[in-house]
C-alpha cells in the first residue's frame, strides 16, 4: 500500500512522463492518434514500473525505437527495474530480453542490410547509457543500503547481548564480593563492637577514655550497618534510597545509622576532632539540595580526604570547606604538611580512584594533588542536576562505522559512539544516514548515467570523424567527373579517383542504368546534393579490357 506522499509523487511523475512522451513524439513528427495513445501509455507504464518491473522494461525497450516518445521513459524504467526485479538472474534475463527487442525493432525500423551494423552499434550505446547504466546504479545502491541496514540491526543486537552478558557477569562478581565481605569483615566488626561495648562499662576507665571508647563503639556499629547496605547493593545492584537529614548528625549514633550526605559532614568532622585531630569546617552559600547520588558522593569525598589526612599527615591541621555555588556544590579538604612524614602507611591505593569514578557518574569531577605552600588538597565539584550514569558497554569499543544516531531494535534504542572517520567508516556512516531516502541513490544513478552519456557522445564523435574520412574515399566533385575521358586507361583513371571502398557507397551498386556487359564499375557519390531529400546523385565509371568504356551521372534512392 502506497502512502499519500508516494501516491502523489507517482501521479506527478506519471503526468510528467506523459507530457515528455507526447512532446518528444510531436517534435519527431508524430501527430493525431499517435499523440493520443503515447501519452496515456507512458503514464500507465510509469505507474506499473514498480509492480511489474520486468514486463514494463521489456515492453518499453521493445517499443522505444518504434515510438520515440518512450525514449525518455526508458531511462526511468531502467532505473526502477534495477531495484525492483528480484534476483540477479531475473534482472539479467529481463535486461537482455529488453536489449534484444530494442535492437531488433531498431533494425526493422530502419531496414537496410548495408547500415544494420551501424544501427546496432548506435542502439547498443544508447541502451547502455540510458537503461543499463541507471539500472545497475540503482541495483548497487539498493543492495548496499540493504546490507548496511542489516549490519545496523546486527550491531544493535550485538550491543544488547553484550550489555546483558556484562550485567550478568557483574552481578555474579557482586554476589561473590558480597559473600566475602559479609563472612570476613562482618565477623571482625562484630568482635570490635562487643569488645568496645564491654570496655566502655569498665569502672577503671576515666571519663576521657570512656568517651573515646564510645566513639569507637559507635563507629564500629555504624560500619556494620554500612557493610550490610554495601552487601545489599552488591547483591541486588540497586542502592537503597538515602534519606538526607535536615540537621547535622554525628558520624554514628546508637542506632548505627549514619548521615551519608552533606548533612553528615558535620558528624565526620566531630568524630575527627574527638579522635584528637584539629579540623575546621566552613560552610558558605545558601543550602541547595542535591540528588541522592551526588549528595552521597560529597560525603564520600570528605570521608576519603579526612582518612588520607589521618594517614599521611597525622596531627596536621585540616580545613574542610563546603560551598554552595550557583550551579554546583564544591567541597574542598586541605591539610598542612608535617615535618616528618610517616613511613610504611598501609593503603589500598584505590580511594582517590573511587572518588574520581563517583564524581564522573554524577556529572562532576574531583581534583587531588599537592597544595601551594605544602600539604595536600582534595576538591570535588558536583552538579545540582540529575545526570544518568554511564553505560555498561564502552562506546569506544563499539562497531561505530554505521551511524552516530541511536540504533533502534526490539528492546529499544541502543546508543553507539562517534565514528573515527576512516575512509570505509565514513562511507558506511554516510550511507546509513542517507539510507531512508533515495536522494543519494538518484544522484549516484544520474552520475553514472551522465558518465555513460558522455561516453556515448565521445564514441559518436569518433564515429562521425571516421565516417567523414570514409566518405572522402567514396565522393568526388562534378569537376573531377568531367575531367575523366572515356577511352582512358583503367589504371590512369583509378589513380585519379578515390577507391570507393567505404561504407558510404554501400547500397549504390545495382541501381540506375544497366551496366555494360562484362564490365566492372566504380560507383562514387557526388559532393552536390540531390534534387530532393530522398535522392542522391552518383557517378559511375565502367571498365573493360583495361579501359574506361562508360561514365554516367544519375540519381538513386537510398
Amino acid at each position: 500500500m502506497w502512502s499519500r506522499r508516494r501516491t502523489a509523487g507517482e501521479v506527478v511523475l506519471a503526468v510528467v512522463m506523459a507530457l515528455l512522451a507526447a512532446g518528444t513524439e510531436e517534435l519527431l513528427g508524430g501527430e493525431g492518434w499517435r499523440l493520443a495513445l503515447v501519452a496515456p501509455a507512458a503514464a500507465v507504464l510509469s505507474l506499473l514500473r514498480r509492480r511489474l518491473p520486468s514486463t514494463v522494461l521489456i515492453v518499453t525497450g521493445g517499443l522505444a525505437p518504434l515510438v520515440p516518445g518512450f525514449l525518455v521513459l526508458l531511462i526511468l524504467v531502467g532505473w526502477s527495474a534495477g531495484r525492483y526485479i528480484a534476483g540477479a538472474g531475473r534482472a539479467l534475463i529481463a535486461f537482455t530480453v529488453a536489449y534484444v527487442l530494442n535492437i531488433t525493432t531498431s533494425v526493422l525500423e530502419i531496414w537496410d542490410l548495408q547500415r544494420s551494423l551501424t544501427v546496432v552499434f548506435m542502439s547498443t550505446l544508447y541502451y547502455l547509457a540510458t537503461t543499463l547504466a541507471p539500472g545497475l546504479a540503482n541495483r548497487y545502491w539498493t543492495q548496499r543500503r540493504t546490507l548496511l541496514h542489516a549490519l545496523q540491526e546486527r550491531n544493535a543486537q550485538l550491543v544488547r547481548e553484550r550489555v546483558m552478558v556484562a550485567s550478568a557477569a557483574r552481578l555474579r562478581e557482586r554476589q561473590r564480593i558480597a559473600q566475602d565481605m559479609h563472612d570476613s569483615l562482618g565477623h571482625q566488626l562484630a568482635l570490635i563492637s562487643v569488645h568496645t561495648g564491654a570496655l566502655e562499662v569498665d569502672r577503671e576507665l576515666t571519663d576521657r577514655q570512656r568517651e573515646a571508647v564510645g566513639v569507637l563503639r559507635n563507629a564500629s556499629v555504624t560500619a556494620m550497618h554500612e557493610l550490610r547496605e554495601v552487601v545489599g547493593i552488591l547483591r541486588d545492584g540497586v542502592e537503597a534510597p538515602v534519606e538526607v537529614p535536615t540537621t547535622p548528625a554525628r558520624a554514628g549514633d546508637e542506632s548505627g545509622r549514619a548521615a551519608r550526605g552533606t548533612a553528615g559532614i558535620d558528624g565526620l568532622v566531630e568524630a575527627a576532632r574527638a579522635a584528637g585531630n584539629r579540623v575546621e569546617l566552613r560552610r558558605r552559600g545558601e543550602y541547595q539540595p542535591l540528588p541522592p547520588a551526588a549528595d552521597h558522593a560529597a560525603y564520600r569525598i570528605v570521608q576519603e580526604a579526612l582518612t588520607n589526612a589521618y594517614k599521611y599527615a597525622p596531627g596536621a591541621p585540616i580545613d574542610v570547606e563546603v560551598r554552595y555555588e550557583p550551579d554546583s556544590l564544591v567541597v574542598e579538604i586541605a591539610n598542612e604538611a608535617v615535618a616528618i612524614p610517616p613511613q610504611d602507611v598501609v593503603s589500598g591505593g584505590q580511594g582517590l580512584t573511587g572518588l574520581y569514578e563517583r564524581a564522573r557518574l554524577v556529572g562532576g569531577m574531583v581534583h587531588a594533588g599537592p597544595a601551594d605552600g605544602g600539604g595536600f588538597r582534595v576538591a570535588g565539584v558536583l552538579p545540582y542536576g540529575v545526570v544518568e550514569a554511564a553505560p555498561l558497554v564502552d562506546v569506544a569499543d563499539d562497531f561505530r562505522q554505521q551511524s552516530t544516531r541511536p540504533l533502534v531494535g526490539d528492546l529499544g534504542p541502543v546508543t553507539v559512539g562517534p565514528a573515527d572517520w576512516t575512509f570505509t567508516e565514513r562511507e558506511l556512516a554516510m550511507a546509513v544516514r542517507g539510507g531512508r531516502s533515495t536522494g543519494g541513490g538518484i544522484a549516484l544513478g544520474c552520475g553514472i548515467a551522465f558518465a555513460a552519456l558522455v561516453l556515448l557522445l565521445v564514441a559518436g564523435g569518433f564515429g562521425i570523424y571516421f565516417l567523414m574520412g570514409s566518405m572522402r574515399e567514396g565522393m568526388i566533385d562534378p569537376v573531377e567527373y568531367e575531367r575523366v575521358k572515356v577511352g582512358s586507361a583503367e589504371q590512369e583513371v583509378r589513380d585519379q579517383l578515390p577507391s570507393g571502398d567505404t561504407i558510404a557507397t554501400t547500397g549504390l551498386h545495382g541501381k540506375g542504368p544497366k551496366e555494360p556487359e562484362g564490365s566492372k564499375c566504380l560507383v562514387l557519390m557526388s559532393s552536390e546534393v540531390g534534387s530532393d531529400m530522398e535522392t542522391e546523385p552518383v557517378f559511375r565509371f565502367c571498365f573493360k579490357d583495361g579501359k574506361l568504356i562508360e561514365k554516367k551521372s544519375y540519381e538513386v534512392k537510398r
